[in-house]
């Protein structure tokens, strides 16, 4: 998969795709994400890439032009599978997203910045709007960011136990159970005796059992959605 990332602040991204399972991802091939300053297609010397939004009112907006300029260029290297915009008023991201991004073989992320891009080029260009949440941030690179860490490690091979994936909170619309390891009892706190039981299916009822009721004390209001 190769993911492209648009933004005026490409520096927000270094680190968290350059670390851990994305790392591992980009060394085993299997995920290639590359970040572009959008000032390299500027519409002057200036590397201005905003201006003043028509009607008036506080903040700027980033311009057509760059953006389309961008988008074109990049696209010649392939089409698009989605042309997805990071913007508080998109979808909310959730894991049936990354679990369908994931399958997909190019991307390209806008992150916006300032007041958010000229609506044209949304209604011309992108594809599928994503928020993160119901808060704004300074930018769309760390949700970025995060939508490339959901889906980068779905991604056959990316994890050491492709199986973990399958049982991460979300995926059945539950949330996941909890977890334990080593030792067995520490200070009187004991793990529960039936994953020390080495029967697996009975700790497959437990774990369900566990998600079921996690989900209905924490997010109750996953269950009209489960699976």
């Amino acid at each position: 998969m190769h993911i492209d990332i648009l933004s005026v602040i490409p520096e927000l991204l270094e680190s968290p795709l350059n670390h851990s399972i994305m790392k591992r991802a980009k060394e085993k091939g299997l995920l290639s994400v590359e970040v572009h300053q959008l000032r390299k297609w500027a519409i002057n010397e200036y590397g201005q890439v905003d201006d003043y939004q028509y009607g008036g009112g506080a903040g700027m907006v980033m311009m057509c032009e760059p953006l389309e300029k961008a988008i074109k260029e990049l696209s010649q290297a392939g089409a698009y599978d989605e042309i997805i915009y990071m913007t508080p008023d998109g979808e909310r991201f959730t894991q049936k997203h990354a679990n369908r991004l994931s399958l997909y073989d190019r991307l390209l992320i806008i992150c916006g910045h300032y007041k958010g891009i000229d609506q044209r080029i949304r209604d011309n260009y992108v594809t599928l709007e994503l928020s993160i949440g119901d808060f704004v941030l300074s930018g769309g690179e760390i949700p970025a960011a995060m939508v490339v860490d959901a889906i980068g490690r779905l991604i056959p091979g990316v994890l050491n136990d492709e199986t973990s994936a399958l049982f991460d909170s979300f995926q059945d619309g539950l949330l996941a159970p909890p977890v334990y390891t080593r030792p067995a009892d520490y200070n009187g706190w004991k793990v529960p005796d039936i994953l020390l039981s080495g029967d697996l299916k009975k700790v497959d009822e437990w774990r369900y059992e566990q998600s079921l009721q996690r989900t209905q004390e924490k997010r109750p209001d996953l269950l009209d959605h489960a699976e």
